[in-house]
């Protein structure tokens, strides 16, 4: 069964079209991201500032809506783009998360008793030298690393919502998995743990 067009969901770039005119349309595309951003900047700064992030974000987007590439039909790396910047003002405050995250053995709150079963003890060994690595990386690497590995975006919605090169995104991407690599002592802990 297939839906008829009037009732398929509007593409991105319609929605942000139709709230040129009506305002109201564009809250469809904070229904849609705005727990996908939540989750993204959770992992990068914590639950605290994420409300506020995730808000300024669409604070700024929809302000800015009027220059929307509206050939674009997805608007993730566009919101990505601004999420990234705001994260930027708080690199000091992700560093010490990060630092935070080295000294803790392990997350205090699992999902459920079959995921703190699931995470395996490998995994949570790596947790102390992945947050250090992390915290070592230049904030473009780790922009990179994190907006694919956390944001789950592709090398081109990355470059879109960094404004860089696909290119600099595969060298910046491959410099910052050899230098986690590395301090992981060349391991991969999700397959030791298969």
């Amino acid at each position: 069964m297939t839906a008829s067009p009037s009732t398929m969901p509007a593409s991105d770039s319609a929605l942000v079209g139709r709230s040129l005119t009506e305002p109201e349309a564009f809250a469809a595309l904070f229904d849609r991201y705005s727990g996908m951003l939540y989750r993204y900047i959770v992992k990068r700064l914590g639950p605290e500032p994420a409300e506020d992030l995730v808000g300024e974000t669409f604070l700024i987007a929809f302000a800015r809506r009027k220059s929307y590439d509206l050939s674009c039909p997805d608007a993730r790396p566009w919101l990505f783009g601004i999420a990234t910047k705001l994260l930027s003002r708080h690199h000091r405050r992700e560093s010490a998360r990060y630092r935070a995250l080295r000294r803790a053995p392990r997350d205090s709150a699992a999902e459920s008793p079959a995921d703190a079963v699931a995470a395996g003890v490998t995994a949570s060994a790596a947790r102390p030298l992945l947050a250090q690595a992390l915290a070592a990386l230049p904030a473009r690497d780790r922009d990179v690393l994190l907006l694919i590995a956390w944001g789950d975006l592709s090398y081109e919605e990355t470059a879109d919502a960094l404004r860089i090169p696909v290119g600099t995104v595969r060298s910046r991407l491959n410099r910052a998995r050899r230098k986690v690599r590395a301090a992981l002592g060349e391991t991969n802990p999700m397959h030791e743990e298969e």
